[in-house]
């Protein structure tokens, strides 16, 4: 096939990365705005702007701070220099700060008032609430805490990453002429943010542990007259460096760096409103950052000191309406997964249908005494994991299990590492993937042998091997004993835990490899048909849009007349409805309850849809430095029910859906009640139809049950 001509697009025609990742969270921040949403769950969401907000800074930020420390300031595919790009991601943030602080503080504080959760001021204890807070601070808070003072002598601390500390300002007592000393006072991370002053029924009173520590702040600085005292928060650079070496253990460096995290560069100052400028500027130039650093909040910084409130029995019912994930077949006892994928693939779409069903599969592998072996690659398994469990069991039952750990998986490494060393205990043979890629695909393969015949069970999913984020992550995954996709899948973990050359695939596609030549072959397909009379059309979803080139290739269908839509949740670099480069092209991302985490393509292929789900987003890094698959959709129910019940389902959604314009902002279409579709909520009340339909089912086969059998 004939690669189209080369056409160079403008600055203009690009979004910038950062401030579109600035744009995702305003999106999450106005589900904390929707009044439609549980309290809550409105609380909940500015608590992941936050947490999303410390990350971005924590890397993309300190990656851009240090280009620019370098003298590197080149300009990006949308014609912005570093420099520029620092600037607006400040007011973005700032205002971020402003409409974040103002929902706290004008609706969500007040909303918890009235249903009788109240933060209290010291100023407003009774005695019996001191009493308490007096006795809470000498048992539990004093022993713990390092008041620091900064001077000659004392140089300013290396205070830990995100941490809540208190600027003290001090005198001595009994001395008209004493100048102003200074302290910091770091909040223990160990100790609830919320203490419960006092209850009763239907009311509640929670005292911020920082404003305890104020209110007895004297009691660590004998000799002196605290003056005041402000609380500020620090981020630091947490990005890890990881210097690849073959003759060091990948375990050791990343063990190292992990000590060095905390010690990265500020990168970040949150301060209160109330703190003076003098106070500011003297944190500022210690911490060695620019006025653009600053960022000041009207309120309890940070929000996440709020979260106890999400388990306060006084809003325990003030969530969304929570729904079980089913299965989509019934099967009795694990063993008997086998017999049902043999029969035919199987398409599991979480978190409606129960991620119990993978982990059986597992945990059936562990157990069966036919089962010659499992390989895995883990990416995020969580805290605690049934899969971990179950390769273990495995490895005890005699079986040959590799598990391929990806210790760099950013801020799970410190849990990646645990378990590794525990599966190595237990005989599991842990590898740690390529040397310079970061795996990220997510694959299982399971070895049986069967009737003298060697089967192969392979699962395949755009999401992790992770029971907790399969409960609120969106994700789609595959089952089957294809024999192509089987021996593709054994020669994808022969290449990674050996040396062997990765060879030519029968039907996955690979990163490093061809995944990104296949997404550019579909997309220039559609260009050909389009241009050949046919009707050219193309649906992906992902969570972010970067690439450049496959942007430009995008352009180029849509100025061939290919009908496009795009589902991206997250960051989107492409500039949809531009006349003559991207009018036929559409852009939404849906954000709601559940987190969008699945990645599809399809393409109308004349007429034959080829459906693609994949672990990758369209970025550089997945295409170039992650390890990532994308397998074929073949069986044509399934590939209807991707198309049809799932991906049109996006496309309809008028409620949860955010439409991008050309101007780079997005905008929410909410219709009338009665028209709304609301694609989360479409397959929640089709996952509880289901449920009930099983029970139905159930109900009537033990009821026959007792007929044909009265006696019993």
């Amino acid at each position: 096939m004939e690669k189209p001509p080369r056409i160079d697009f403008a600055p203009e025609h690009y979004i910038n990365r950062e401030l579109s990742w600035l744009k995702f969270n305003e999106r999450v921040l106005e589900e904390a705005l929707d009044e439609s949403n549980p309290l809550v769950e409105r609380l909940r969401f500015l608590l992941i702007t936050e947490t999303n907000l410390d990350e971005f800074f924590m890397v993309r930020v300190a990656g851009l701070k240090q280009k620019l420390f370098n003298d590197i300031d080149v300009e990006n595919a949308d014609g912005m220099q570093v420099h520029e790009v620092l600037k607006k991601i400040h007011t973005g943030v700032a205002d971020y700060f402003e409409n974040a602080y103002q929902l706290m503080n004008k609706v969500l504080l007040p909303a918890c008032a009235e249903r009788g959760i109240h933060l209290k001021s010291a100023e407003h204890l009774t005695a019996a609430e001191m009493g308490a807070v007096r006795r809470y601070f000498d048992t539990e808070i004093f022993p713990i805490l390092t008041p620091l003072a900064i001077d000659m002598g004392h140089p300013f601390p290396r205070l830990a990453n995100r941490s809540v500390n208190l600027a003290v300002t001090l005198r001595r007592k009994n001395k008209a002429d004493s100048p102003d000393y200074f302290a910091v006072v770091q909040i223990p991370s160990v100790l609830p943010r919320l203490f419960l002053v006092s209850e009763k029924p239907n009311e509640r009173h929670y005292l911020y542990l920082e404003d305890i520590i104020e209110l007895f702040s004297h009691r660590m600085f004998k000799g002196f007259e605290v003056v005041e005292t402000h609380a500020f928060r620090l981020t630091r650079d947490s990005d890890l460096v990881i210097e690849e070496d073959e003759g060091e253990s990948l375990m050791k460096i990343v063990q190292l760096e992990l000590r060095r995290r905390e010690k990265g560069a500020a990168v970040r100052l949150e301060v209160r409103d109330t703190m003076p400028a003098e106070i500011v500027s003297r944190l500022t130039e210690a911490l060695e950052l620019e006025a653009d650093d600053v960022y000041t909040c009207h309120g309890q910084l940070p929000f996440a000191g709020l979260k106890a409130i999400l388990d306060d029995p006084l809003v325990a019912n003030e969530t969304f309406k929570p729904f079980t994930p089913i299965a989509p077949f019934k099967y009795d006892r694990p063993a008997d997964l086998f017999s049902l994928i043999r029969a035919g693939d199987v398409l599991l779409h979480h978190p409606f249908h129960s991620f119990a069903l993978v982990e059986d599969l597992i945990q059936a592998a562990s157990d069966d005494a036919t089962v010659l072996g499992i390989k895995i690659t883990l990416y995020r398994t969580g805290v605690k994991s049934r899969i971990v469990d179950a390769l273990i069991r495995a490895a005890r039952n005699g079986k040959q299990v590799t598990a391929l750990v990806e210790l760099r998986a950013r801020f799970d490494e410190e849990t990646n590492i645990q378990w590794a060393k525990r599966m190595e205990d237990e005989g599991v043979h842990v590898v740690y993937g390529l040397i310079g890629f970061k795996t990220h695909c997510k694959v299982a393969l399971i070895v049986r042998k069967e009737a003298n015949k060697i089967v192969r069970y392979v699962h395949m999913s755009t999401g992790n091997y992770n029971s907790a984020t399969a409960r609120i992550y969106t994700d789609l995954s595959l089952i089957t004993v294809d024999k192509a996709i089987a021996q593709d899948a054994t020669h994808l973990f022969n290449s990674i835990t050996g040396y062997s050359k990765l060879p030519a695939m029968q039907k996955l596609s690979t990163a490093p490899g061809n995944l990104k030549a296949l997404v550019l072959k579909m997309i220039r397909r559609e260009i050909t048909h389009a241009q050949g009379g046919k009707k050219g059309r193309l649906i992906a979803k992902m969570n972010s849009l970067v690439d450049r080139e496959v942007i430009d290739e995008l352009y180029r269908a849509s100025q061939a007349g290919v009908q496009i839509d795009l589902v991206v949740r997250g960051i989107c670099c492409l500039r949809p409805g531009i006349a003559g480069v991207s009018e036929n092209i559409r852009v939404r991302s849906v954000v709601g309850r559940l987190l969008e985490h699945s990645r599809i393509l399809v393409a109308q292929n004349g007429g034959d849809p080829q459906v693609y789900l994949m672990s990758a987003d369209w970025m550089p890094r997945n295409f170039i430095r992650r390890v990532e698959i994308a397998f074929p959709i073949e069986n044509k129910h399934i590939k209807e029910k991707i198309i049809q019940n799932i991906l049109q389902v996006y496309l309809n959604d008028n409620d949860s859906a955010r439409v991008l314009d050309a101007t780079g902002n997005y905008s929410r279409l909410r219709p009338e009640a009665k028209d709304a579709v609301n694609a989360q909520r479409v397959f929640i009340d089709e996952c509880r139809s289901s449920q009930e339909e099983q029970k139905a089912a159930l109900a009537k086969t033990k009821h026959l049950r007792k007929v044909k059998n009265p006696r019993k």
